[in-house]
């Protein structure tokens, strides 16, 4: 299955110069967080996909949901057989809707044990944050979520995508990275994957 992410970024080329050929192929789109509640009708209007999302550090904007559009924060998602975890938000560095402390972000997870046991594990981690360590920075605004980290170790999905870290931040900052059998897709701006076959998927990022 084709799917489009998209974070932080309302990509031009998806935006003001869309055309059909673009997302030719793509049967789902998974809102990282940090979007305008607009953009995401734009693109669920004009796909005619289904669109799951979760929210960013910036969303306290969102009057409700955007229309056509399923928030999947706090939820397991199944779609055509793929199971997806959401978990928006960022690490706390002032007061906000969307912001969390560390043990905050534990206690989300341990409240989504049993859906995440009745559906035997989960197949993508949907995040706004980074994981610790892993492509996130030392600075609190920017640092990632330990607990992603044991998510990882634990579940093994096949794909974990977040936003947040944009990657002008610094010239290193891949959009695809490889962890532990586990493929992480930094979504700022957009990347299209093909989630079906992940030893051998097709990867297209905003630079290609």
């Amino acid at each position: 299955m084709k799917v489009l992410a998209v974070s932080d970024i309302e990509s031009p080329s998806l935006y003001d110069y869309f055309s059909p050929e673009k997302v030719e192929g793509v049967e789902l789109i998974v809102g990282c967080g940090d979007l305008r509640m607009e953009y995401l009708e734009f693109l669920v209007t004009m796909m005619n996909v289904p669109l799951i999302y979760i929210h960013g550090n910036h969303d306290d904007h969102f009057r409700r949901e955007p229309e056509g559009c399923i928030c999947i924060d706090d939820d397991v998602f199944e779609y055509k057989g793929l199971r997806f975890v959401g978990l928006g938000g960022s690490i706390r560095y002032k007061e906000g809707k969307y912001m969390f402390t560390e043990r905050e972000m534990r206690s989300r997870i341990r409240k989504l044990w049993w859906k995440i046991r009745r559906h035997k594990g989960f197949d993508v981690l949907v995040t706004h944050s980074p994981a610790r360590h892993i492509n996130d920075f030392d600075n609190v605004t920017h640092r990632g979520f330990e607990c992603f980290n044991e998510l990882l170790d634990r579940y093994k999905p096949k794909f974990f995508l977040h936003g947040h870290i944009h990657r002008n931040y610094g010239a290193r900052i891949p959009q695809v990275f490889e962890h532990d059998g586990t493929t992480i897709i930094n979504a700022t701006d957009y990347c299209i994957f093909d989630i079906a076959e992940p030893d051998s998927e097709k990867i297209e990022t905003a630079a290609d």
